[in-house]
């Protein structure tokens, strides 16, 4: 199966072919640092990282861009509120972005232009924007007369008439056409501005992305992200500005769009004072929740957040990691005795064998995440069941088949960025442990995983017989040199972290 995706601009699912063979060019729309991020925001970096992450999997060298709008009328009204200069908010909030987006596990774009340092690509683009006939200067603004250009409105499937009927703002009236977007805005005092051939002013929203992505990627690249709400006017006004100005097609090859973010199934929006920032749920939840909730749900589907799913979320995850904790502990395990059979074993490594498989045909699939978290529970389960027979018969063709077992669940999870906790019991054991377990079980042992595994044999007897102080004290003697025992229904899972 090859890679497939849904195109915005065609509406439908297609082949992904890049522009370059091998090669994959990537461009999403960033922040407008004025404010920290939240959870919309989140979904959409995360579901690109994702992206991102799994093209690079999929063995093609990947350029990923994601631009910062660091000038904008919000940064501006947030300065004069808080009392910094825009620069200064700029700053603040700009590496405020970056510790949350390093916080829930996303990758650093290799290209992160700000707009500020394009000023002058831009007016290049707006002089020959005007010079093709697309643009107009009117008091030192200037705007795109979107008449102009043939088929505006073909990624929204919107006709100019529909566009006008959806008008919320008063419209200027200096515009040919009511629906006349700015490419250069005039400054007003005390604005941050440049100089340009209309007069100091600075560029309008639109133009900064048409001319960053072109500019470091290059006409007809292969796949232009953000959210669903970018669609119209933010990209469909990109593509206007930037085949107009280089009077060719296509400015894009693949439109993905990711969609919103509901709070308890009610629309996320600044009006209901619904708005909730990644750090203040980070406060309470590890990345790794936060991170599996959007990848629970496809991309270009709407989800409900709510502190039950995310609750949800974190058992689920919780599963992933036991697992892998209770390999460990087998892997560690000293003593062997009868094995499963044959048909059993061969079975489970047919299971691992496969498992990759089809996540990458769910993966391929429009990057179809819970399509593919749903192959990783799958699996889980599957892991699970053999370690039911592991625990009572471990043999060495069991832990054989342990390890890629485990390989396999952190490689997959980790192609979604979700960096499993692991606490291995591997390497160099304590040296105390001889001493504990000659102390406790009145044995000397050569080996330490021997003498960990008679100390935890020693305890779940202790609890069979209910002699809670042994069993507690066995536990706590454990902890003091780096030993964390987690009693489950399918037995004593024991970690390992040096002190």
């Amino acid at each position: 199966m090859s890679l497939k995706v849904y195109n915005t601009l065609t509406r439908k699912k297609e082949e992904f072919v890049p522009r370059d063979k091998g090669k994959v060019s990537m461009y999403v729309c960033g922040p407008t640092v004025y404010n920290y991020i939240h959870i919309g925001n989140a979904r959409c970096y995360v579901a690109f990282d994702v992206i991102y992450r799994y093209l690079k999997y999929r063995g093609y060298d990947v350029v990923y861009v994601r631009n910062l709008t660091d000038v904008d009328d919000k940064i501006i009204n947030r300065a004069n509120k808080e009392g910094l200069s825009t620069k200064e908010i700029a700053e603040k909030y700009i590496e405020a972005f970056h510790e949350d987006t390093k916080n829930i596990g996303n990758e650093s774009p290799q290209i992160e232009p700000r707009a500020t340092e394009h000023i002058n690509d831009m007016i290049k683009t707006i002089k020959c924007l005007i010079e093709n006939g697309f643009a107009y200067e009117i008091d030192g603004d200037v705007f795109f007369e979107v008449q102009k250009f043939d088929n505006y409105g073909k990624l929204s499937g919107r006709t100019l008439e529909e566009m006008r009927a959806g008008e919320r703002v008063d419209v200027d009236e200096r515009k040919r056409y009511p629906m006349d977007f700015a490419l250069w805005k005039s400054s007003k005092p005390g604005e941050p501005s440049w100089d340009s051939p209309w007069g100091k002013g600075r560029p309008g929203w639109h133009i900064e992305c048409s001319v960053m992505s072109s500019k470091y990627l290059g006409m007809g690249f292969d796949i232009h992200g953000g959210g669903h709400d970018l669609i119209f006017p933010h990209h469909e006004n990109e593509i206007a500005q930037a085949e107009a100005s280089a009077g060719k097609a296509p400015f894009v090859k693949y439109w993905l769009h990711n969609g919103f973010v509901n709070i308890s199934d009610e629309k996320m929006a600044k009006s209901l004072g619904n708005v909730i920032l990644v750090r203040e749920i980070l406060k309470e939840y590890e990345p790794n929740v936060l991170r599996m909730f959007f990848l629970s749900t496809h991309y270009r589907s709407p989800i409900s957040y709510s502190k039950g799913n995310l609750d949800s979320v974190a058992v689920a995850l919780e599963r992933i990691e036991n697992t892998i904790q209770r390999i460990d502990y087998l892997l560690y395990k000293s003593e062997e005795i009868a094995g499963t059979s044959a048909s059993e074993i061969e079975e489970f490594r047919e299971i691992i064998e496969g498992v990759e498989e089809k996540f990458i045909d769910a993966m391929d699939d429009d990057f179809n995440t819970a399509s593919a978290l749903g192959v990783i529970f799958d699996f889980v389960k599957e892991t699970n069941l053999f370690l039911e027979e592991s625990q009572k018969n471990l043999s060495k063709k069991n832990r054989d088949l342990l390890r890629p077992a485990r390989d396999k669940l952190v490689k997959l999870t980790g192609v979604l960025g979700i960096k499993l906790r692991e606490k291995e019991i591997a390497g160099e054991l304590p040296d105390e442990l001889l001493d504990l377990a000659k102390n406790i079980v009145g044995q000397e042992f050569g080996e330490k995983d021997a003498a960990l595994s008679a100390l935890t044999g020693a305890r779940e007897k202790a609890r069979e017989e209910r002699d809670w102080v042994k069993a507690d004290l066995i536990r706590n003697k454990l902890a003091s040199i780096g030993f964390a025992l987690k009693d489950t229904p399918q037995g004593c899972q024991i970690t390992f972290e040096r002190k």
